[in-house]
């Protein structure tokens, strides 16, 4: 194997990545596929343009060699593979380009499930003369990320500062800022400084790529919250309060009771083990996280528990016999006194 520097040529207005200049050659007797590089890496909805060749003998036992099929697979094994022409989940997205052993293997639109090991073979007429190119090509898409770089609360809303990321990426001269789905940002720099509201989706895109946008980041909506086990809480039991908010970035979760200051706790779940009457209330939880807050209300309330209503049973089951047994010698005194007089 020989290596040299490799070179992404990228082209704005259709966001091909071409890998130049790089020979990894496997060989063997003359059979042979040199790729361009071994390992890269494009963004989700881009095009990979990857260059190879390969070579084999002109002829073997006075027969000359003709190749009879050309092809990349991903799926099955060098003897049974899969072309990737053929595959369901590259239909229409992959184009074989040859100048006679010089070719080029194009994927259009790139999925995250795209990432692969790639594989080029050939088979010819030869009794053995079929050669796949290992190790292969491996392809790794990503998709773009915002990150929020800074972020300040306000009153009248968050101001931040946003940068749209892809580690497959060089310092890309356009890109696309939406909001709320729609391109209404002029912004076409990497990144972005915004005031920001609690209803507003911010993404990003590479331009000309719009149906291919980052995950929007966004504010906590209203948290879901919720008790378990659900129905009449009675005393002496254990319950769990959950607290779920869909967010982007993912939220963070803490839990208080009205008319305490203190925090409960953080995360998620709040476990109450042995809940008495005082526990009830009204419990409340805030989701936040660096573009804003949101929280919910739920209110508690703990019945007297069975034990607590089997213990009085038990007590006025042995006082009655006590009760009646002291009336009784009570009447019977009195009787007793009266027949002396």
């Amino acid at each position: 194997m020989r290596g040299a520097a490799m070179r992404l040529n990228t082209a704005v207005r259709g966001f091909v990545v071409v890998v130049l200049s790089v020979s990894v050659v496997q060989s063997q007797d003359g059979w042979g596929v040199t790729y361009t590089s071994t390992q890269i890496c494009a963004v989700k909805g881009s095009t990979v343009e990857i260059k190879y060749s390969y070579t084999y003998p002109s002829r073997t036992q006075y027969q000359i060699t003709k190749v009879q099929m050309k092809l990349w697979f991903t799926k099955g094994f060098d003897h049974q593979p899969v072309d990737l022409k053929s595959d369901s989940d590259y239909t229409g997205r992959v184009e074989y380009r040859s100048n006679q052993k010089d070719c080029t293997l194009r994927i259009t639109e790139l999925r995250e499930s795209d990432s692969a090991v790639y594989k080029f073979r050939f088979i010819t007429n030869q009794q053995r003369g079929s050669y796949t190119g290992s190790p292969g090509v491996t392809l790794t898409v990503t998709d773009l990320q915002v990150q929020v770089i800074t972020s300040q609360h306000g009153q009248d809303g968050t101001q931040v500062q946003l940068k749209c990321h892809s580690s497959c990426l060089p310092d890309h001269p356009s890109y696309v800022w939406m909001k709320n789905g729609q391109v209404t940002l002029r912004e076409t720099s990497s990144t972005l400084r915004y005031l920001l509201f609690p209803e507003d989706n911010i993404s990003c895109a590479l331009k000309g790529h719009e149906e291919f946008p980052s995950p929007s980041v966004y504010a906590p909506k209203p948290p879901s919250v919720s008790v378990s086990p659900s129905g009449e809480i009675t005393e002496a039991t254990s319950v769990t309060l959950t607290c779920s908010s869909d967010a982007n970035p993912a939220a963070s979760y803490t839990w208080y009771k009205e008319d305490e200051d203190s925090l409960k706790t953080s995360g998620h779940n709040f476990t109450i083990s042995n809940i008495r009457p005082e526990h009830s209330g009204s419990y409340y939880c805030v989701a936040h996280n660096n573009r804003g807050t949101h929280n919910s209300t739920l209110q508690l309330t703990v019945a007297a528990g069975a034990g607590t209503l089997e213990a009085a049973g038990v007590t006025a089951a042995v006082l009655l016999p006590v009760i009646f047994f002291s009336v009784f010698l009570w009447i019977q005194k009195k009787e007793d006194v009266q027949g002396t007089c």
